[in-house]
């Protein structure tokens, strides 16, 4: 990248800072961490094609033309925290996430969602986070369920653990963790 891309790169960053609270790039990759999606199915679920988001992402393209794009990011960050903090399970935030992808309107960033569920996160909260967001990366919320119920009546506890990380409560998925440690 020569100088003046970098400069044109630096400058949508800043623009994107401004509008949104943040670079999109930073923001599209915590959600993709918090609610266990790849960009594919973020650009889907937001009604953006693939080249676009990474556009965005990369700062090649400051702003976001869509009102009902940007409505969607918002309901997407509101979703996160409430993942995040255990209010909502990955398969509840499975069926949002579709709901969301049918939205349509326009509104401004809410960056306040993001910004509270971030803090204070204790140490077992980030590895639950983690084996959350590691199952969910590989599979659906459905798709996990199923995999439990197949293993239940020869390995309930494993079946179980599937339950609890890949598609329950982050909540329950802490009690779980705290309960299983020696």
């Amino acid at each position: 990248m020569d100088a003046a891309q970098q400069e044109a790169t630096a400058r949508a960053r800043e623009l994107q800072r401004s509008w949104y609270g943040e670079p999109l790039g930073a923001l599209f990759r915590r959600l993709i961490d918090d609610l266990g999606l790849n960009q594919a199915r973020l650009a889907a679920v937001l009604g953006l094609s693939a080249p676009m988001l990474s556009q965005l992402m990369s700062g090649q393209r400051a702003k976001i033309g869509n009102p009902a794009v940007v409505q969607r990011v918002q309901a997407l960050q509101e979703l996160s925290g409430q993942v995040a903090d255990g209010s909502v399970s990955a398969a509840e935030a499975t069926d949002r996430m579709d709901e969301i992808k049918k939205t349509a309107g326009g509104s401004v960033l809410n960056n306040t969602a993001q910004q509270t569920s971030s803090t204070g996160a204790t140490t077992v909260r980030r590895v639950v986070r983690e084996i959350q967001s590691l199952l969910r990366s590989v599979s659906d919320a459905g798709d996990i369920i199923d995999a439990a119920n197949t293993l239940a009546p020869t390995h309930p506890e494993l079946a179980e653990f599937l339950r609890v990380y890949g598609a329950g409560r982050t909540a329950d998925a802490v009690a779980h963790y705290e309960a299983h440690q020696s």
